[in-house]
């Protein structure tokens, strides 16, 4: 089904994991996709290749989405090359765990700025096309841990917790102006990152979780593809959580 056909979506870090998996998602749906990446080069041109053949228009950009000015230009070069921006996918994030007492500095702030000044940049920066279009959806990508917390995380839970909020704010700012904004709070989700992970972790992990295993990218990206589309135009401020049951 083509739920966003003719619509250009904007995800940032879809290089690997649940943003490649969006991106998919999204393409085979029938969006022309910007997406971003930072580190590998040859993964972007690789997915770029990858989205093209579902026969919607793609296009990587390398750019920094913590960065100020780098936001803005991306978003500038987003509608030059496309036209428009229908929807914003906040996906880029990382981790840098620890323990609080053991926590540096620069650990704390990396994520801050990484995971949500990001969210905070590409909003701000896309308001304005969504505006004079009058009409848009942005989605922020959260986390359960921004929900509930977890040791060794004070950082990342503080960054997604502060998004859950900061995406209550713009939904209230903005849906005057038919742009609404959503969030996704995934689980355990088996990606790259948490095949790291070892085994046993893995289990312990599965036992907590009502569904009794862990979530697919795909299945992230599916909520994703919905509060991109029309069938949520009357859902917003919400943060949907996708976890299997574990905050049940």
């Amino acid at each position: 089904m083509q739920l966003v056909q003719g619509k250009v979506v904007l995800v940032t870090g879809a290089s690997r994991g649940i943003g490649r998996a969006i991106a998919n998602q999204f393409a085979q749906a029938g969006a022309n996709v910007a997406f971003t990446y930072l580190s590998s080069v040859e993964k972007g041109e690789a997915l770029v290749k990858e989205l093209e053949a579902y026969g919607i228009k793609a296009k990587g950009y390398r750019s920094d989405a913590s960065m100020f000015e780098a936001a803005d230009e991306l978003v500038n070069s987003v509608v030059a090359d496309f036209g428009q921006i229908d929807v914003l996918i906040n996906n880029a994030g990382i981790t840098r765990d620890g323990l609080l007492m053991r926590m540096t500095e620069e650990q704390w702030d990396e994520v801050i700025r990484v995971n949500l000044k990001s969210v905070f940049n590409l909003t701000k920066a896309v308001i304005k096309p969504m505006m004079k279009a009058k009409s848009g959806s942005i989605v922020n990508m959260t986390s359960i841990v921004g929900v509930k917390g977890n040791a060794g995380q004070a950082n990342y839970a503080a960054s997604k917790a502060g998004i859950i909020g900061f995406t209550k704010s713009v939904a209230l700012e903005l849906g005057s102006r038919n742009i609404r904004c959503n969030a996704i709070a995934p689980g355990f989700i088996e990606t790259e990152m948490t095949g790291e992970l070892n085994e046993a972790t893995v289990e312990e992990w599965k036992k907590s979780i009502p569904l009794k295993r862990g979530g697919e990218a795909s299945e992230v990206a599916n909520v994703c593809l919905f509060l991109g589309s029309d069938l949520s135009s009357y859902v917003t401020g919400q943060t949907i959580q996708v976890d299997g049951g574990l905050l049940t």
